[in-house]
């Protein structure tokens, strides 16, 4: 018989920084620019970037399944039409992710397009059996045009060149992405980064979980592919994660330019790997106590 993990009190607080905004997932929040053809148009918890051009559009991420008219909203603020949306990109197969791309790929008719692993989840609207937080996890809609994506491709629309980087082991399927905006006369690059953060249910360990073995080196590799990136301006799937409300407060005085933080990328990529220090810590100390079994 199982028993459930009882975590030690710094893995507690890590974990509630991940949840502290679920209850704010929906809230609302007007939409803004970041930085030249990239725009925010997620809730006030959960991050959606539209990049745009005269070919087309591109959307990264939809937020949890309540989130599309909010998106949709955010969109046609702005002046920019859903139809246009081209494609719609994932960084990682969680509901609160993708669990809108069904309506939103009905509204606009765009292609989805994902890692191999999201994709099979994304493609049949089940949770991945082996993710390490299935406890936690919910069925979606299932989305129809999938497209398979590899790592490194460049998926191009118009001037648009937005690349993939799989970034698995906060779940198999994870995906960053990265592209560049420019603003009077000044490239900026841009990354949207995936979870990077180490996390598993009650009962279960991250680290030597059989049904995930690879989890531990796969999140080690993804922080230090982040790490690596050329990083101007960072957002993540939870926007908090990535200081985008600091630098956002700064964008009355300073315009887009406060989006600007070179360090962005190498300081989420520290935290990820203390996380990931904590996590190892309370699974080594559970299996000394034996308070969880895989």
């Amino acid at each position: 018989m199982k028993k459930k993990f009882v975590c030690c009190s710094a893995i507690v607080l890590i974990a509630s920084l991940v949840s502290a905004r679920a209850a704010d997932w929906y809230g609302p929040q007007e939409p803004f620019a970041v930085y030249g053809n990239t725009y925010y148009v997620g809730t006030g918890g959960l991050s959606a970037i539209l990049v745009t051009s005269s070919a087309g559009h591109v959307l990264i991420d939809v937020g949890a399944p309540k989130s599309p008219p909010q998106i949709v909203e955010n969109i046609r603020k702005l002046g920019f039409k859903v139809e246009d949306i081209r494609y719609i990109l994932n960084s990682h197969e969680h509901h609160d992710h993708a669990g809108g791309i069904a309506a939103l790929q009905k509204l606009s008719g765009a292609t989805v397009l994902a890692s191999p692993a999201a994709a099979e989840v994304i493609s049949s609207g089940q949770p991945d059996k082996t993710d390490p937080q299935l406890p936690h996890l919910v069925p979606m809609t299932p989305v129809m045009k999938v497209r398979v994506i590899h790592n490194g491709e460049v998926v191009r629309l118009g001037p648009l060149a937005l690349i993939a980087h799989f970034t698995p082991g906060h779940t198999k399927g994870g995906t960053s992405w990265t592209w560049q905006s420019t603003e009077n006369g000044r490239i900026a690059n841009m990354v949207y980064a995936d979870s990077l953060y180490a996390l598993s249910g009650d009962g279960v360990r991250f680290s030597n979980n059989p049904a995930y073995l690879n989890a531990k080196a796969d999140v080690e590799g993804s922080i230090a592919r982040v790490e690596s990136l050329k990083c101007d301006l960072l957002v993540a799937p939870h926007p908090e994660l990535s200081g985008l409300w600091e630098r956002k407060a700064k964008q009355p005085v300073l315009g887009n330019s406060a989006f600007i933080d070179r360090d962005a990328c190498r300081n989420y990529a520290a935290k990820a790997r203390a996380w990931l220090a904590q996590t190892l810590a309370a699974d080594a100390a559970a299996a000394q106590t034996g308070k969880t079994e895989n």
